[in-house]
């Protein structure tokens, strides 16, 4: 063991003190060679000592080093940084992180915090940080139990929005020696993000009107007695029209998502019958797609706590993409079941279609991403159903993901809890 090095060190030397003085005792040896011996015996423990002095201090003078140069990658970075012990001892508290909180660094290191400190005015921004339960708003970023913990704060009252990673410090052994947290700034981000989605929302209004009444005239047009030639400028304008329309509405829903107003109205809902509601409303899409769809509805009913409205957008928007992206003569398959480990429903959304490619299937629940072979196949589109659909099954506390092969189809998997306490207490933005 390294910690034993030093007495093994020594044993030589001790065991040659204790010779000497043996031969001395038996041989009663002269006293002259005697002093020789035990000079020498010395200069050699001198020697010694002397070599272990300046591992010593090399050994000291690395550390110190290490540790500067640890302090100064740390003061450079753009994060604040607060390490502590699993006491809550703080051991770090750099440059970064003074602005942020508005304290220094000598008021924090070496002290102890618990959630107590939050009745300090000038700690209570600090103390919410460090115990994100105690924060105005918090979102979770990454799984529970799962290292980092990735949160988002939001303090309404200055307006600071902070992500903050929390991570373990583990020695080689892996014992636990305390956390870091890596706290980054978001509130310019933020605020661009808000001004964006209110621009968005803003235009997104204005030009609600003018199409919505566009495509009513189209629309009466389209009951009058015409020539086959404007027929079809109608029925084209018609198309268009419709299609402009949800682009907007679209958009108006993602300025009220990102804003936290989408408004979600929960109860409890069968789950098997909400799912055929949305059959029966595609059905004309459907059948001119030549598409079928397979569902059969569980045994036993299934009851959830869900915002029947929102949830039948996002399940639609799935399905559509579903019967759009499929062959002709192609198949959807819709399948429901209770998970036996977990307490969650999972719906299944087979279709045969054109698949995703693998290298684009983690882009696919962004913000107006749509495919390459998406866009040759059907050019329309706005890429916002997807991420509409993520942000709500997401507020329902659930979850989806995509599987598929190009060529072979895909598979969404959608997740929602049959525990109510698994739902968001509010609204919170979901980033892909």
């Amino acid at each position: 063991m390294p910690e034993m090095r030093p007495f093994w060190y020594f044993l030589p030397f001790v065991i040659g003190f204790f010779i000497v003085e043996g031969i001395e005792e038996t041989f009663h040896v002269q006293s002259s060679l005697i002093f020789i011996f035990n000079s020498l015996f010395f200069i050699a423990i001198a020697i010694f000592l002397f070599i272990i002095s300046l591992r010593l201090a090399r050994a000291n003078l690395e550390v110190k080093l290490e540790h500067n140069e640890l302090s100064s990658i740390i003061s450079t970075l753009q994060s604040g940084i607060v390490a502590y012990d699993p006491n809550f001892k703080i051991t770090i508290f750099n440059k970064i992180a003074e602005g942020i909180f508005g304290l220094r660094s000598d008021e924090i290191i070496g002290k102890i915090f618990t959630p107590e400190n939050i009745k300090e005015p000038r700690l209570k921004l600090f103390i919410q940080t460090m115990f994100p339960s105690l924060a105005p708003a918090i979102i979770k970023r990454s799984d529970p139990g799962v290292y980092p913990q990735i949160v988002d704060v939001s303090f309404g009252e200055n307006r600071l929005n902070l992500r903050v990673a929390t991570n373990k410090i583990i020695d080689p052994a892996g014992n636990l020696l305390g956390f870091v947290k890596i706290i980054v700034d978001r509130t310019r981000e933020v605020e661009l993000i808000k001004s964006k989605s209110e621009f968005i929302g803003v235009a997104a209004h204005q030009l609600r009107t003018p199409i919505t009444s566009l495509h009513w005239m189209f629309e009466s047009l389209s009951g009058e007695s015409l020539s086959d030639n404007a027929k079809q400028i109608v029925n084209s304008g018609l198309e268009q029209s419709a299609f402009v329309s949800k682009i907007v509405n679209d958009l108006l829903d993602v300025s009220q998502i990102e804003e936290g107003r989408f408004g979600f109205n929960f109860g409890k809902v069968n789950i098997g019958f909400l799912i055929d509601e949305i059959i029966g409303s595609a059905k004309s899409f459907v059948e001119e797609a030549g598409i079928k769809i397979f569902f059969q509805k569980p045994v036993e009913p299934i009851e959830l706590n869900v915002d029947s409205q929102k949830l039948s957008m996002a399940l639609y928007n799935i399905l559509d993409n579903a019967v759009r992206y499929n062959v002709k003569n192609g198949e959807v398959r819709i399948d429901i079941e209770k998970l036996a480990d977990k307490p969650y429903v999972q719906i299944a959304i087979r279709d045969t279609g054109i698949g995703i490619p693998p290298v684009e299937i983690d882009k696919l629940f962004t913000k107006f991403f749509r495919a390459e072979n998406a866009i040759r196949y059907a050019p329309n589109g706005s890429g916002l159903a997807l991420y509409i659909a993520k942000n709500i099954i997401k507020r329902h506390g659930g979850d989806i993901r995509a599987e598929s092969e190009i060529n072979r189809g895909s598979v969404f998997y959608i997740t929602l809890p049959t525990d109510s306490s698994l739902i968001p207490p509010k609204e919170i933005v979901y980033e892909s």
